[in-house]
């Protein structure tokens, strides 16, 4: 089966009208930033809008599993993109099922599970994914789940951000997670991520100029 979660769409007159739903965990809130503005805030701030209409939903939640995220947006983005022209989902998980004891195996269906559903919804998906901690053994499983989400998307030609190899030795990025909690970043740390993914793919897949 081909997947094609990025098709065209056609206004014909006035600026496009986007709905961009942002579900995850505690990375997709912003947990830990003293700015209250996350990864998410900064992309969208920097995304060029002058030739659409742009509507972004954080629905990030500290803590969250894949599994209980691939349940939440079916009930919770539904109602953000009604009256959308177009409707367009971004994917944060998988940081945190380690904690929840969910297999590397079983994170990578949840996450087949919401592509596969949102395509067949007429849903463009964007990914990204799980960031490095101060943990060596927590980030050898952090990056084998990275690895198995990149596999996913590439399967489906979804847009994936690999949060985790070019952060994993970034000096400031360990000195974020240092003064923090060790796993959730501050200001700089989100501003890296930010950079990340509006440097791999954002602006080509909401299909507007630079």
């Amino acid at each position: 089966m081909e997947f094609t979660p990025s098709a065209e769409f056609q206004v014909a007159e006035g600026p496009r009208d986007i709905g961009i739903c942002f579900i995850g965990d505690g990375f997709v809130a912003g947990y830990g930033d003293p700015k209250a503005l996350g990864w998410v805030s900064r992309v969208v701030g920097r995304t060029p809008t002058h030739d659409a209409d742009l509507t972004a939903y954080n629905l990030g939640v500290r803590g969250e599993s894949s599994a209980e995220v691939m349940q939440r947006w079916r009930a919770e983005c539904p109602v953000r993109w009604a009256g959308r022209g177009e409707r367009r989902l971004v994917v944060g998980v998988g940081a945190h099922d380690l904690d929840h004891g969910i297999s590397t195996a079983r994170s990578r269906l949840n996450l087949a599970n919401v592509l596969d559903e949102a395509s067949t919804s007429g849903i463009a998906t964007f990914v990204v994914g799980p960031p490095p901690t101060l943990d060596p053994e927590l980030n050898g499983r952090l990056q084998a789940l990275a690895e198995a989400q990149a596999d996913v998307c590439s399967r489906r030609n979804v847009p994936f951000v690999d949060c985790f190899l070019p952060l994993r030795d970034h000096d400031q990025w360990q000195s974020d997670l240092a003064a923090g909690d060790g796993v959730h970043p501050a200001q700089a740390g989100y501003g890296l991520i930010a950079w990340l993914v509006l440097h791999h793919g954002w602006q080509r897949w909401l299909q507007l100029g630079d």
